[in-house]
């Protein structure tokens, strides 16, 4: 199990995460120290240069994943439409985080409807052994052809929760990555302890030992992802799953 946050430049994480007096060009190794596995989401809203991706891969130890959230450009203006380019552009620049390189979240935007064959054609484009999950956000994508499209392509369906559940949870390749918006628990937008009990609860059952299953927690705000990452990790662990640091990857 890899658990982490979604991003890790926030400001109102100072102080109740990085040391108050730390400069932020030094956040990313001290989120190092704690987590084995982030998920990039600002390569989303502008995708980084292939030397971003280099510095980041230099600046994190051997063992450390980086999930990368493919730029809106392929899911939200070209909505999947001739992928050809933008995803060679994404794969050409995420190289640079050599072996530090995890799975490529396609989050797909809540109006665009389900359509196989788009989706299965720009799951084509993407390197035999890339890992690639996908995130919908529209009902109509919860249908048996486009289960069938993820399996046939080894895609992962992204498990989302927003104050529960929001997706099916099928399991269409070995690997699982999940994605954590926002909890019921109070302050706004923690989980509760029962809430992530119950979905350590569906890895470690839902997983054979040895799994590769990703989860990032997205709820930034006033630091209850990282709170929510700390608490799903012993949750996780209580449940019987292994969680991976940079450093057990790193000698295992």
């Amino acid at each position: 199990m890899h658990v982490g946050t979604s991003g890790w430049q926030y400001r109102d994480w100072r102080g109740p995460f990085y040391p108050t007096g730390l400069p932020q060009r030094l956040w990313l190794e001290e989120y190092c120290r704690h987590f084995g596995t982030i998920e990039l989401n600002n390569a989303f809203y502008r995708l980084p240069t292939r030397e971003a991706f280099e510095g980041w891969r230099e600046r994190t130890p051997a063992g450390f994943v980086m999930a990368v959230k493919a730029s809106r450009y392929l899911t939200h203006i070209k909505r999947l439409r001739d992928p050809e380019e933008p995803v060679a552009r994404l794969m050409g620049r995420a190289a640079g985080l050599g072996d530090r390189l995890g799975p490529l979240l396609l989050q797909l935007p809540p109006t665009l409807r389900a359509d196989p064959g788009l989706l299965d054609t720009c799951l084509a484009q993407f390197p035999a052994g890339v890992r690639v999950a996908v995130e919908p956000r529209h009902p109509s994508w919860w249908a048996d052809e486009v289960r069938q499209v993820l399996r046939a392509r080894g895609a992962a369906l992204c498990w989302a929760d927003r104050a529960g559940p929001i997706t099916p949870l099928w399991r269409t390749t070995d690997w699982g990555y999940l994605r954590f918006h926002a909890g019921r628990a109070q302050p706004f937008p923690r989980y509760g302890r029962q809430a992530l009990r119950s979905w350590a609860a569906r890895v470690v059952e839902g997983w054979p030992d040895g799994a590769d299953v990703y989860a990032y927690f997205n709820n930034d705000v006033d630091c209850a992802a990282v709170a929510d990452a700390f608490a799903f990790a012993r949750a996780v662990e209580s449940a019987g799953g292994e969680v991976r640091t940079a450093a057990a990857a790193d000698t295992a």
